[in-house]
């Protein structure tokens, strides 16, 4: 079984040091990089060895949670961060899912509540978009912008419908959906991200979401 890469970004030793030794008792996860608050985070960025998962707290001096969000795509472009938190307060879930966040847990949750959404997130993408999708709607508060100076091809769409699923497909599945190559799935991905600037998958939900181009947005 591939193991998992981890780093810890969390203010508190003692949460630092069971998060380590629950993970490995949980699987294949090798927890590589630690840090003990955002600023020092983003100081050592980009790292030598860069983990497949981040798992980063909110509360923290210098620079919480969501400040460091804001500024990682500016140091890093491949990223998936896993929030886990004390506080699980509506405003700052939305703000974490605008800046990239895929997935986001109470530090109330169970060990087999962890272990899945580190293995969705690092196999997916991200941990659940039925509830990305909701904060997303929930959170609207202005008309959505037009969508007339958006052109996509019929495939295009297709795709971006397939991202948007709550089903959470994979890139493989929606390749068979689609009746195509993976590789064909991935150029899709590709142009979207290279014409509009998006970044990550929750970027492509949120593009939708924005400009009202397919389903669970029309």
């Amino acid at each position: 079984m591939e193991t998992t890469t981890i780093a810890i970004i969390d203010d508190h030793k003692i949460v630092r040091q069971g998060l380590k030794e629950l993970l490995q008792r949980l699987g294949s996860y090798n927890v590589i990089h630690e840090f003990e608050d955002g600023e020092e985070f983003l100081n050592a960025l980009p790292l030598a060895d860069p983990p497949q998962l981040y798992i980063l707290d909110y509360s923290m001096p210098n620079k919480n949670g969501l400040e460091v969000l804001s500024e990682l795509e500016k140091h890093t472009e491949e990223y998936r961060v896993l929030f886990l938190t004390q506080q699980f307060d509506e405003a700052i879930i939305h703000e974490a899912y605008m800046l990239g966040a895929r997935g986001f847990l109470h530090k109330n949750c169970t060990a087999q509540e962890l272990k899945h959404a580190v293995d969705t997130i690092v196999t997916q993408g991200y941990n659940n978009i039925s509830e990305i999708l909701k904060h997303m709607r929930n959170h609207q508060v202005s008309p959505p912008e037009t969508r007339n100076t958006i052109i996509l091809s019929e495939k295009e769409l297709e795709f971006l419908t397939l991202v948007c699923a709550e089903e959470e497909y994979t890139y493989v599945q929606m390749a068979e959906i689609m009746g195509t190559a993976v590789k064909t799935v991935e150029n899709y991905r590709t142009s979207l991200f290279e014409r509009f600037g998006i970044k990550t998958k929750v970027g492509l939900v949120l593009f939708s979401f924005k400009y009202r181009l397919t389903k669970p947005f029309l």
